[in-house]
């Protein structure tokens, strides 16, 4: 299956992998690289040095600037905001953005703030609302502003809280495949 670009979407990569699918209002740059089977919902920008990897979903009104890596398997909720640029200036450029990498398997929560430079582990997921500021180790639970880890989660997506017991009880162990 060949991949879908609604008639009112800009989409100038040439780098798009096959069954993804971008919705209508959405601009996908030149430089953009997007792998197979993503779902690139309404309203969402994606800037030339951005590479999303095979299976990824982005919701409404989502911005990917130059410098962001999404791997595979990554879910970006609505509205989540990538920043690039550390101390932003009109029309000062840097010499290069911050580069931002989620790791495959994270999700990021509605509404949450991602500042420029940081890590974000596999299979972490980032509440709603959160603003995170230092890199995110993988398979734990963020939420809040600034984002402090509220847990761990199994790569079934059961959440632990901190001592690595689910609401029962039971004690896990987090291995990554």
């Amino acid at each position: 299956m060949k991949n879908k670009i609604h008639p009112l979407a800009d989409v100038q990569s040439e780098n798009i992998g096959e069954a993804t699918m971008i919705w209508q209002f959405c601009v996908v740059l030149k430089g953009a690289e997007i792998g197979k089977n993503c779902n690139i919902n309404c309203n969402v920008f994606i800037e030339n040095d951005v590479k999303i990897g095979d299976n990824v979903t982005i919701k409404p009104g989502v911005q990917v600037w130059d410098g962001v890596t999404l791997e595979d398997n990554v879910f970006i909720g609505p509205n989540v905001t990538f920043t690039n640029d550390l101390i932003p200036r009109s029309k000062q450029y840097p010499l290069e953005f911050s580069k931002t990498l989620v790791k495959k398997g994270a999700s990021i929560g509605a509404n949450s703030t991602i500042i420029a430079g940081n890590v974000i582990g596999e299979n972490a997921l980032i509440g709603a609302g959160s603003v995170i500021t230092k890199n995110i180790p993988s398979n734990t639970v963020w939420y809040g502003n600034p984002a402090r880890q509220t847990g761990f989660i199994t790569l079934d997506g059961k959440i632990l809280d901190l001592n690595m017991k689910d609401k029962e009880g039971n004690s896990y162990e987090i291995q990554n495949d």
